[in-house]
């Protein structure tokens, strides 16, 4: 069993002592897509987690473009829940060095080079920044 999982499962039981309906919710769905994905294999407790955040940001974005105020709200804090089990993130001048250096290990000069330098930054990036973040960086350092 995972860190993380291990984690969200005592928070789970935190919660229910607590009765703390919404955070017990959101951490049995936590707990049940790690150990979905521990099931099959793929063991990528970070990955998980990103992916359940940005479908939580994705959904407030749509409720709040719907001018749907309290389901974003509701979304939104499911997120920062999931955030605070993610590794601490990166500054920008952290992202910055590291796709400068990718960009000099890749030899990448324009964007057309973009997906070797993405290649060779994401293992390095290791879940302490959003893909589109890193995309953006690189996009920026390449320049547009």
């Amino acid at each position: 069993m995972g860190e993380i999982l291990e984690k969200v499962q005592s928070d789970v039981k935190e919660a229910m002592r607590e009765k703390d309906r919404d955070r017990l919710t959101t951490l049995r769905m936590i707990a049940d897509q790690l150990q979905q994905d521990e099931k099959m294999g793929d063991g990528d407790e970070v990955a998980v987690l990103q992916r359940e955040r940005k479908r939580r940001l994705d959904a407030a974005k749509a409720y709040r473009d719907g001018d749907r105020i309290p389901q974003a709200d509701a979304e939104e804090s499911e997120a920062r829940l999931i955030e605070s089990y993610l590794p601490e993130q990166l500054s920008d001048d952290e992202l910055g060095s590291l796709v400068d250096e990718a960009i000099s290990e890749t030899g990448a000069t324009e964007q057309k080079d973009m997906g070797g330098v993405m290649k060779a930054l994401m293992p390095k990036v290791a879940g302490r920044a959003d893909g589109s973040r890193v995309s953006e960086a690189v996009r920026e350092r390449l320049g547009s």
